[in-house]
């Protein structure tokens, strides 16, 4: 069975991303303000894998928006050919992927807009929407089968 509980590292999706909180908002930034993405020295940072990073507290990658959401993409491996459109075409790179491999959804930063299942070419698609109540498990049981192409 593939592995549905994907995350990067421990920090990953800790504090939320809410209205009303103590950060501050766009109003108080001036201009010129710099708000680092990374802790300490970030030489070479594009050249290591996301989970061995260290993301300041204003990078939202440390954030989770999933209370934001209503339905959820979920991911059958079973079906996935690796085309790769999925992780292309999310606008919120909540597309785990690793050497053409498609592993799995970033939950704490999906926010359900349903493009990746859009996107998916596949006869049924890799990617079908789910209430964000339902386990994982039991929408891999719904999962319809191919269809046949009428002639």
């Amino acid at each position: 069975m593939q592995d549905l509980k994907l995350l990067a590292n421990d920090n990953r999706g800790q504090r939320g991303l809410e209205s009303g909180s103590s950060l501050e908002g766009w109003h108080e930034v001036t201009q010129g303000c710099i708000l680092p993405s990374f802790e300490g020295d970030a030489t070479g940072i594009a050249l290591k894998k996301a989970e061995e990073r260290t993301y300041s507290n204003h990078n939202s990658y440390t954030a989770t928006v999933a209370s934001w959401r209503v339905k959820k993409p979920v991911f059958n491996i079973d079906v996935c050919i690796d085309c790769q459109n999925c992780w292309v075409w999310c606008p919120d790179s909540s597309i785990l992927s690793r050497d053409k491999q498609m592993l799995g959804i970033d939950y704490d930063h999906c926010k359900g807009c349903e493009v990746c299942v859009e996107v998916c070419p596949t006869n049924p698609k890799s990617l079908l929407m789910f209430s964000e109540y339902t386990p994982l498990d039991e929408a891999l049981s719904q999962w319809p089968e191919k269809k046949k192409k009428e002639k």
